[in-house]
Parts: structure tokens; C-alpha cells; sequence
């Protein structure tokens, strides 16, 4: 019996990627609404009802609406958008991240996918408070670099545009304002005290992110060398997929000592690395925004709750 897939928002950058990733599958049937009705209540709630899985790929405000328009208490739903990140009654989708968080997706009816750049955050972060060795009041400061697809279907035209600025071809810092809107999930998923530091950076190219967060040795809980944050790091992860910890210092992986942010594009993957020094320690967490950070990482969620093997067709 195949699953019923409803993707409201197909037409989105994530909806599309979703949309994709099921087209040479026969276990699943996509539930296709009509081009002049997508945006009509009455059919969207009847397709989110008469689905076993729907993907909101929505603004959150939308979502928010989508979400309320379920009455059938059988329908799971896996909401993209930033809406329900740090809603107690959604759980969060990063099951690397514990045995719990894997098992809360498992049975949940309600899962919130992981931002882009709050995947790469948490996946250096968390461990650390669950280790310990972060102090309550860190400074936490990450920055980040993106391809320009996370932008969204305005910021891909206007990079592609033959009336590009030159602006555009160089990387642009942006969320100037510290108030980027994956700050609140990042600081609640990992339980930091603080909101962290946040410096995002868009390039002129079109998936693939590096985030990086910096940790200056004598603030810690005590003396840590990148030797010990390297082996917490690797035993956090021990046995996943899909999230792994590369060898101290990238010296096989980063062999000329430079880290690019596409190399994993088109994949589900996320590397980690611990690079640094006695005094300062450099963690960074290298994936694709539209994979593991946004399609890949909702499909997997999919087939956690399905009970499906959630490498099978996933790279």
C-alpha cells in the first residue's frame, strides 16, 4: 500500500526539491492539487486530510494556518517552515542529535524541520552543553556562508538575472540586526542561556554551507584540548549515516587547508570538523542547505515515522 504524500507548497525552492526526491519511488502516491485551487482552503484542507504525510513548505505564517486546517488525528505532518521550530507540542527534526530526538520523530504526528543554518549550529553546539563544556554564560558567535538557493524562488532570479549587480558576485553579509529568524532555534533546541552571535554570509553560488562556531579554550568549563572536543564530538555521533565527524584538523579531507562550502551538494551528508590550537578550537559543520538542511533532512524525517530504513535512496 503506497503513502499518501500532499506537498502544500510544492512550487517553493523545498517543496519542488521534496517533489523530486519522489519521483522514481513506488511506495509513495503525491497527491496533486490543481494549479488554480492551491491556494483555496476548502481543497488544501482536503487534501492535508486525506493524506498519511503532508509537507508544509509554506511562509510560517501559512503554515500556521495549514497546520490548523488538520481534523484527522491518523495525519502526520512535517512542517519546512520556521513556525513550529520552538513549539513544545512539535518535535524536533534532527534525530542525530539523541536516542530521544529519533524516537520523538518516530511516533510523532507533528515534526518540525530543522532550519538550514540552525542544523549546522546545533550539530557543533549541542553536544557540548550535553558534555558540559560550555559554560551557561558563553558568548556563543557562529558565522556561516550559503549558497544563494536558500534565499528562496526572489533571491535565485535576481542572482541569475542578466541585470545582476556587481555586488552580487562577491559574498554579502546579511541579518545585520542579529535577529535572523533561526537565532530562537538555535538557542532552544541547544539550551543556551544567551542568544548566540550570528554573522550568516550569501554567495554567488547555488547550494552548499559551511557554519562555523569558534571556542576560545580558556573560557570553556576547563582546560579542553581540540584532541578532547574532537573525541566528544566523534562518540556523539558514533554510528550515523548520515552526520559524521572527520579526522582532527581535516588534515585528509582539507588537505590544502581550505574548506569549501559545495562539496557536499546534492547529498544528505554533514561533516563535521575540529580544527584549532591549545587556544582557540574552530568547529565547522559543512552540508547542503537544500539537503541535510532542508529536503533530504524532512524525506529522512518521512521514513523515521514510516519505519522505512531512512538511508535507502537518501545520499
Amino acid at each position: 500500500m503506497k503513502t499518501r504524500v500532499f506537498i502544500d507548497g510544492k512550487e517553493g525552492t523545498t517543496g519542488l526539491q521534496i517533489y523530486e526526491r519522489f519521483q522514481n519511488r513506488n511506495d509513495v502516491e503525491i497527491m496533486l492539487i490543481d494549479d488554480e485551487k492551491r491556494k483555496d482552503v476548502n481543497e488544501r484542507a482536503k487534501m492535508i486530510n486525506s493524506s498519511d504525510i503532508t509537507f508544509l513548505c509554506l511562509p510560517d505564517a501559512a503554515a500556521i494556518e495549514a497546520a490548523s486546517l488538520c481534523t484527522n488525528p491518523d495525519v502526520r505532518i512535517i512542517d519546512a517552515s520556521t513556525a513550529h521550530r520552538t513549539n513544545p507540542a512539535w518535535d524536533y527534526g534532527f534525530p542525530e542529535l539523541s536516542e530521544k530526538h529519533r524516537e520523538n520523530i518516530r511516533n510523532s504526528k507533528r515534526v518540525a524541520n530543522p532550519g538550514c543554518y540552525a542544523s549546522g549550529f546545533i550539530s557543533l553546539v549541542y553536544p557540548l552543553v550535553k558534555a558540559g563544556v560550555l559554560p551557561e554564560d558563553y558568548p556563543v558567535t557562529c558565522h556561516a556562508v550559503s549558497g544563494y538557493s536558500g534565499g528562496g524562488k526572489k533571491m535565485i532570479a535576481a542572482m541569475e538575472s542578466e541585470n545582476k549587480t556587481k555586488e552580487m558576485y562577491s559574498p554579502r553579509q546579511y541579518a545585520l540586526t542579529q535577529k535572523h529568524k533561526h537565532i530562537p532555534e538555535m538557542q532552544a533546541v541547544c539550551g543556551l542561556k544567551y542568544k548566540p552571535m550570528f554573522n550568516p554570509i550569501v554567495d554567488d553560488y547555488y547550494n552548499g554551507m559551511v557554519v562555523s562556531v569558534p571556542l576560545v579554550t580558556r573560557c570553556l568549563t576547563k582546560k579542553y584540548t581540540p584532541e578532547n572536543i574532537h573525541e566528544i564530538m566523534a562518540e556523539h555521533y558514533v554510528g550515523q549515516h548520515f552526520v559524521k565527524v572527520m579526522e582532527l584538523g581535516g588534515t585528509e579531507t582539507l588537505a590544502d587547508g581550505f574548506i569549501a562550502a559545495n562539496t557536499l551538494a546534492g547529498t544528505n551528508n554533514m561533516q563535521i570538523f575540529v580544527c584549532g590550537n591549545e587556544d582557540q578550537i574552530l568547529l565547522m559543520s559543512r552540508f547542503d542547505n537544500l539537503g541535510k538542511g532542508a529536503s533530504g533532512a524532512a524525506i529522512q524525517n518521512m521514513k523515521i515515522m514510516l519505519g522505512i530504513n531512512e538511508a535507502t535512496g537518501l545520499e
